[in-house]
């Protein structure tokens, strides 16, 4: 059963329980409060013939004549019964004796009268019966006339006050009939509304669930079934953000293997064809010298490789402890070096630092500087100029590598930092390079929590910022 059919047929049980329920409690209340007075009624005009009765007692008592008793006491009766004509009021009068002495009622008296019971002179019993169709009260006293005992009994034709019970009743009936038909119909309504939320959920979590993850639930409320609609569409968010995430990873991954089958494919199509030539064919000092020579260098390039790769797979798993170092006085130390590296390429170095102590490692820093000047070395030209600037942006300290070299297009700027991944792959490859370089760098960046960015304009030149977030470490100018 779906959740609106459920919301429907409670909501439609609860309804029909309470206004039936409470309907029921009114009716009756209304009916038990009638009945009340109506009885109260009939005692006050029972009390009111017994004080009328006791009023003339002294003038029977006068006579002492049973005739005369019977005879007003009839009179009083008639004159009773005439002024509360036609109100359902009969009167009984009967002597100790049993004999009645006046009757109007149109039905029989009953024969067993418990009303009768422990019956005094200054108390009305009362009851109700059942006679035929009809409901009747019956009221009873008695009183002393002569040394003789009268008993008077009032009785009322109840039967309208339970009649209107009935007809209070039917109109209920039908009154609960339309409301249930129009509750019916207003819930269904109700109920569909406000599950039609919850089965855009459902329709939405099913199209998640079948692959299309940038499917989001459209949030028109802001109550509960919203702020529900708004969290699915947030875990949903993070959900694709991670699927996106695996799939670049996976991605990465699937390059890394194709580009490192590539980059050992060949070296190796080097080193096997030179070593079958050199087994096929006869000794040539000069063929011989060439191809050891090549063996040789592509020899020097896997291992390069193998270096690199090491150098990657070492970064993620060891824990480096950092100490405080200087920057400036690290790459000062590190010119010389630098400066032989530009000398080969004919690039001029220049330093431009201010002081920056930051919590570093000194080895991996170093690591990190050679390869940023590596590839801006190789991407410049003779006569050229590749700068190494640090400097405070508020609470960062950032170490700048500038070249002045080809630059980077656009599209391969966010990918330069995958393994084996080489913008310019011919240029690459004749300086001996397998696109490890940067890949080491930004691994060194994540170690330090640093930032690389990159800025590049083709034939302008590069610019690349490590920016440590030096606040974060207690550092800043000094």
């Amino acid at each position: 059963m779906k959740l609106w059919q459920k919301i429907y047929l409670l909501s439609l049980l609860v309804f029909v329980l309470i206004f039936n329920g409470a309907s029921v409690m009114v009716i009756e209340r209304t009916h038990n409060r009638m009945l009340n007075q109506t009885i109260e009624v009939a005692l006050s005009q029972n009390m009111s013939i017994h004080s009328s009765v006791d009023a003339i007692v002294p003038i029977l008592r006068i006579y002492d004549s049973l005739d005369y008793e019977k005879t007003v006491l009839t009179s009083m009766a008639k004159q009773f019964v005439a002024k509360n004509s036609g109100q359902g009021i009969y009167l009984d009068i009967t002597d100790d004796a049993s004999r009645t002495i006046f009757n109007n009622a149109d039905f029989g008296m009953p024969q067993a009268r418990r009303e009768l019971e422990n019956l005094d002179n200054s108390s009305i019993h009362y009851i109700l019966r059942d006679v035929g169709d009809r409901t009747i009260l019956f009221t009873v006293n008695n009183t002393q006339i002569n040394q003789k005992k009268y008993v008077f009994t009032y009785m009322k034709d109840l039967t309208p006050v339970y009649q209107d019970r009935i007809e209070q009743y039917g109109f209920f009936a039908k009154v609960d009939s339309a409301a249930c038909i129009l509750f019916m119909i207003v819930m269904f309504f109700v109920s569909r509304g406000l599950t039609r939320s919850i089965e855009r959920l459902n329709r939405t979590s099913q199209i998640i669930a079948q692959g299309n993850f940038s499917e989001r639930v459209k949030v028109k409320s802001r109550d509960e079934i919203g702020i529900l609609g708004s969290s699915f569409n947030e875990m949903a968010e993070v959900v694709e953000d991670k699927i996106n995430e695996l799939e670049r990873n996976n991605d990465e991954k699937q390059r890394f293997i194709d580009n490192f089958t590539h980059e050992l494919k060949t070296p190796l199509t080097s080193i096997v064809g030179y070593a079958n030539f050199l087994r096929t064919t006869k000794y040539n000092e000069k063929l011989f010298l060439d191809a050891l020579g090549v063996i040789y260098d592509e020899g020097k390039r896997l291992e390069a490789l193998s270096l690199k790769l090491m150098d990657l797979i070492m970064l993620k798993k060891v824990q480096f402890q950092m100490e405080r170092q200087e920057m400036r006085a690290l790459l000062l130390e590190m010119k010389p070096t630098l400066e032989i590296m530009a000398k080969e390429k004919e690039v001029n170095i220049k330093l431009d630092c201010q002081e920056g102590r930051l919590e570093l490692e000194r080895d991996l820093i170093k690591v990190l500087v050679f390869n940023l000047v590596d590839n801006a070395l190789k991407a410049s030209i003779a006569g050229g100029t590749v700068t190494l600037r640090t400097y405070w942006r508020e609470a960062a300290y950032v170490l700048a590598v500038i070249d002045q070299g080809i630059g980077i297009a656009e599209e391969h700027l966010d990918k330069i930092f995958e393994p084996f991944y080489m913008a310019d792959k011919a240029r690459t490859r004749n300086s001996n390079g397998a696109g490890l370089g940067l890949a080491l760098c930004g691994s060194i960046a994540d170690i330090h929590h640093a930032v690389i960015r990159v800025s590049s304009q083709v034939q302008q030149g590069t610019t690349i910022e490590v920016v440590f977030a030096a606040e974060k470490r207690g550092g800043g100018p000094e």
